[in-house]
């Protein structure tokens, strides 16, 4: 199939492209380069350097790839920039989508397969692990700007056919994993205790996330290429996984005794939020894979090979 990837020079998109181009699809990225990095668009990938808020240049960048598929990763994914700068994160993530969406229908793009996200979008952990039925009440505009592009996919089918499937996605690591956004603390921590450094941990260290690897998301991804029209899925492991349990899980991959330095809890922060997946079970065939003590130490096996980036 002929599929775009939008922020497929990214963490999560050009993972997903590299498994795309070895199916053998015909594959474009179209990346601003503000967080992706040009040494990860694939050989074999059309590359359009372009930020998705030009609703001019998405719409050339389709009319001339003429995607069937379009697989929606580009966001601003920082919650905390999402706070300070709350127009710029509905900018990039409301109406650069609903340029996007404009472009799909113009183009005849037959189905749109957006990266939502279930760490941030229902808020604190009210019953756990949540479903896709659990109240949605995002506590930072990142989760309620990701929410709303859910309910623009639905009208757009509603209005014109376009199809879809909305992939909520818990705390996303492994390769390539920037320190910004939901899943930083992963990255972040191997930098530092890979440097003989103490991690900083906030308030108690005992807030739980529910961490999935990146080869996971890329096969539900890919799954939903052919299956889940219209349908909302988390994906996780459903199982908590706290902060205290990361910085042990290091210091026993690594072989170190590094005690994290403690600071006073950050005003806000969600304490408890994992995700039940049994729905991405029954209609995708899909469940993690990946324990998540063995995608960390992939990933620090990544880590310790990467170039030293500026």
């Amino acid at each position: 199939m002929r599929i775009l990837v939008t922020g497929g020079a990214g963490f999560i998109g050009s993972n997903l492209v590299e498994r795309l181009i070895a199916e053998g699809h015909d594959v474009a990225i179209l990346d601003d380069l503000s967080t992706g990095v040009r040494d990860y668009v694939p050989a074999g990938a059309r590359f359009y350097e372009s930020d998705l808020t030009d609703a001019a240049a998405t719409d050339r960048c389709i009319a001339e790839f003429r995607p069937e598929i379009v697989s929606h990763h580009a966001a601003q994914i920082d919650v905390r920039r999402s706070v300070t700068d709350p127009i710029l994160d509905a900018r990039t993530n409301i109406l650069g989508s609903l340029a996007l969406l404009e472009s799909c229908t113009r183009h005849g793009v037959r189905k749109l397969i957006y990266a939502s996200t279930g760490g941030a979008i229902y808020g604190e952990g009210q019953m756990l692990p949540a479903t896709e039925d659990h109240p949605v009440n995002p506590e930072a505009p990142y989760g309620a700007s990701k929410h709303a592009v859910e309910h623009y996919l639905h009208i757009w089918k509603l209005l014109h056919g376009l199809d879809w499937t909305v992939l909520r996605y818990p705390n996303v690591f492994g390769p390539r994993q920037s320190p910004h956004g939901e899943a930083g603390v992963n990255a972040i921590f191997i930098g530092l205790m890979l440097a003989g450094e103490r991690p900083r941990v906030y308030g108690t260290g005992e807030q739980v996330r529910d961490y999935l690897y990146v080869d996971d998301v890329v096969a539900a991804n890919v799954l939903a290429l052919t299956q889940a029209g219209g349908e909302i899925l988390n994906l996780g492991t459903g199982i908590p996984t706290s902060v205290n349990d990361i910085v042990r899980e290091l210091n026993r991959i690594l072989g170190t005794e590094l005690d994290p330095i403690r600071e006073p809890a950050r005003p806000g922060e969600i304490q408890r939020i994992y995700l039940d997946a049994s729905r991405a079970h029954r209609i995708l065939g899909w469940q993690a894979a990946v324990a998540f003590a063995d995608g960390l130490r992939r990933t620090v096996e990544w880590v310790r090979g990467a170039p030293a980036r500026g």
